[in-house]
C-alpha cells in the first residue's frame, strides 16, 4: 500500500468512524428517552442508562451500513472539495484504482463488523434483555413484550429472558387437559442442574371445577425436553443471534417441519453483510464521481441517507414478501445489494 493508497483509506475509515460515533450517540440519546417510559420501583433511570450501555455492540452492528455509506460520501466528497481526486486522476489513477483504495480499508471495516456481529453483540445483547428482565421482575414486573413461546406437549410455556450462563429468567407454563386451561405455573427462574432444570421461587395455581388452588414453592424439579441451546434460540430475538446459531436453529425448525423463512432471511442478511457494504461504498463513490461531484457535504449526506433508507425499506419489504410469495430469503438480501452494484456501475461508467 502506497502513500496515496494509505491517505485515501485514512480520510475515509475517519469519516467511518466519525458517522458510526455520531450515529450511535444520537441512537444512544433517543433509546434512553424512549426508555425512561419503563421505568418503575426498582428499575430506575440509572438502570435504563446501563440498560442502553450494554445494547451499543449490537447498535454498532446495526449502524454498520449506513455508517460505511455516509462515511465513504462524506470522506471521498471532503477528497473531491479539495480537488484530491482530481489530482489523483492527472497523475495517472484510474477510476478502478481509486475505488480500490477506497475498498482497502474496508477489508478492515468488515472485519470488525463481523466479529462483533458473531462473537459480541448476541452475548451482551442476551445479557442486557436478561439483566433488564430481572430488575423488572422485583416488582413482579415480568417482560412480556420480551422473550419467546414454546409448546411441549400440552404445556405451553412463556420464557422472558436467558443469562449467558443459561439460567432462564422468568418461566410461565400454561397445563391444558383437552380445551381445558389446568394450571397455571409462574417461576422467577429456572437454573441448569445435573443435567436437567431446577425451578426456583415457584408459584403453582391449580383450576378446579369450583375453584382455584395456589400453592408455593421454593424450588422444584422441571422435567422438559428443552436444553439450554434451544431456549437460547427461542428467547433471545433472531436478529440478534449469530450466524452459527441461526445455521443450528434454521436447520432444527426444518427438521421439526416448521416454517423457517425468518430465521433463514436473517442468516443470509449477517452472512451477505460483507457485500452489502461493498456495494454501498461502490454507490457512495459512484455518487462522489458522478451526481454529487461538486455537491456540498450536506447534499452528500442527504442523497447517502436517501439510498441508505431505499436499501433498508426494499429489505424490509423483501422479507415478508419472500414467506407471502415463497421465493429463497437468500433473494430478499441479494436483490437490493445487486441493485446497489448495478446502479455503482452504471453512474461510474458514465461519469468515465
Amino acid at each position: 500500500m502506497n502513500r496515496l493508497d494509505r491517505y485515501t483509506a485514512r480520510n475515509v475509515l475517519a469519516a467511518m468512524l466519525v458517522v458510526q460515533v455520531l450515529l450511535m450517540g444520537l441512537d444512544l440519546v433517543i433509546n434512553y428517552i424512549s426508555g425512561l417510559d419503563d421505568v418503575e420501583n426498582h428499575y430506575g433511570a440509572f438502570d435504563v442508562l446501563l440498560y442502553t450501555l450494554m445494547r451499543l455492540p449490537w447498535r454498532f452492528y446495526q449502524y454498520a451500513p449506513v455508517g460505511v455509506l455516509l462515511g465513504a460520501l462524506i470522506g471521498l466528497g471532503a477528497m473531491a472539495s479539495n480537488n484530491e481526486l482530481t489530482v489523483m486522476r492527472a497523475a495517472g489513477w484510474s477510476l478502478a484504482r481509486i475505488i480500490w483504495a477506497v475498498m482497502k480499508p474496508l477489508g478492515l471495516v468488515i472485519l470488525l463488523t463481523m466479529a462483533v456481529g458473531e462473537y459480541v453483540a448476541p452475548s451482551t445483547e442476551q445479557y442486557a434483555k436478561s439483566w433488564r428482565a430481572e430488575q423488572r421482575q422485583g416488582d413482579n414486573g415480568l417482560a412480556e413484550r420480551d422473550g419467546g413461546w414454546q409448546r411441549e406437549g400440552n404445556d405451553f410455556y412463556r420464557f422472558a429472558s436467558m443469562r449467558s450462563d443459561n439460567t432462564v429468567i422468568g418461566v410461565l407454563r400454561y397445563h391444558y387437559d383437552g380445551q381445558r386451561l389446568e394450571s397455571a405455573l409462574h417461576a422467577e427462574r429456572a437454573v441448569p442442574m445435573n443435567g436437567g432444570w431446577q425451578l426456583q421461587d415457584v408459584q403453582v395455581t391449580r383450576f378446579e371445577p369450583d375453584r382455584t388452588v395456589t400453592d408455593t414453592y421454593s424450588s422444584e424439579p422441571w422435567r422438559t425436553s428443552l436444553d439450554p441451546e434451544l431456549l437460547k434460540q427461542i428467547i433471545i430475538d433472531q436478529d440478534s443471534q449469530s450466524i452459527s446459531d441461526l445455521w443450528r436453529y434454521g436447520r432444527y425448525l426444518n427438521a421439526q417441519d416448521t416454517d423457517a423463512t425468518d430465521t433463514w432471511l436473517y442468516f443470509w442478511q449477517k452472512l451477505l453483510q460483507p457485500l452489502v457494504l461493498a456495494g454501498l461504498v461502490l454507490v457512495a463513490a459512484s455518487f462522489v464521481f458522478g451526481p454529487l461531484r461538486s455537491a456540498a457535504a450536506g447534499t452528500r449526506v442527504f442523497y447517502g441517507t436517501l439510498v441508505g433508507l431505499s436499501f433498508k425499506y426494499l429489505q424490509d419489504l423483501l422479507g415478508p414478501a419472500s414467506t407471502i410469495f415463497g421465493f429463497s430469503p437468500v433473494w430478499a438480501v441479494l436483490t437490493p445489494t445487486l441493485a446497489c452494484f448495478l446502479l455503482g456501475f452504471f453512474l461510474l461508467r458514465r461519469s468515465g
